[in-house]
């Protein structure tokens, strides 16, 4: 049986080890390109999916912990705490990224930044608010929505990393352009907290937004799906 300690441990080394695969691609091997850093995502979250899964559930994400306590599937008392330890997992997975980069020649905080959201001036396609707000509700929306769905019966626990892994390739693909994809607090909080002035006055939106989107999605799962879900933990 897993303990509450493994469980937030769990959710810190899960959400760190995201944030080294994905802003770890956009900030050290740009080169790749949009394509290449959504597929760094996905596919670290997918893994990560089967590693993990089995102690916390694998949230790493505050939104989809929220959607996880607001299904009842994640009481309230242990959603607090795997918020906590995803937000200092994300931390840590930025100074690691932050390290390393700053190893490179020529590497400038200021001017390469280190993979945080924004819009406007931020937007490395000159998007504006408005396009981050509904990005960012509607694509957090679809990923919890989601992870929600396909690990609400253990008959599709076995192949639940592949949909939730795809779905956040999706997210990227969709959103990079517009405000750098978040759809997860805590990797903006730990982004933002390196990078600086711009991303810290514009973090208040991928903080509130994608949760407000985890909520949504965790209304409307109820409404499709009212019966209990077979899982406490999952996602």
């Amino acid at each position: 049986m897993n303990t509450a300690v493994s469980r937030l441990l769990a959710e810190f080394a899960g959400t760190a080890l995201l944030v080294l695969g994905g802003v770890g691609t956009a900030v050290l091997a740009p080169q790749v390109g949009p394509v290449g850093i959504a597929l760094a995502f996905g596919l670290s979250l997918l893994v990560l999916v089967y590693v993990l899964g089995p102690i916390s559930g694998c949230h790493l994400n505050p939104a989809v912990t929220l959607g996880m306590a607001l299904s009842g599937r994640l009481p309230g008392r242990d959603a607090a705490g795997y918020v906590v330890s995803q937000i200092v997992g994300a931390i840590a997975g930025s100074a690691v990224v932050y390290l390393i980069a700053s190893n490179r020649s020529g590497y400038r905080l200021a001017s390469d930044g280190l993979g945080a959201n924004g819009w406007g001036t931020a937007s490395s396609g000159g998007y504006g608010l408005r396009a981050a707000l509904v990005v960012e509700v509607v694509l957090t929306a679809l990923l919890v929505f989601t992870v929600l769905t396909v690990t609400a019966t253990t008959n599709l626990a076995a192949v639940a990393g592949l949909p939730i892994g795809l779905v956040l390739v999706l997210c990227h693909l969709v959103a990079i352009p517009i405000d750098g994809t978040s759809v997860n607090p805590a990797r903006s909080i730990g982004s933002a907290l390196f990078a600086g002035h711009v991303a810290l006055g514009q973090l208040w939106l991928f903080v509130v937004v994608p949760l407000v989107g985890g909520a949504l999605a965790a209304l409307v799962h109820r409404a499709l799906r009212p019966s209990s879900p077979d899982l406490e933990y999952a996602g």
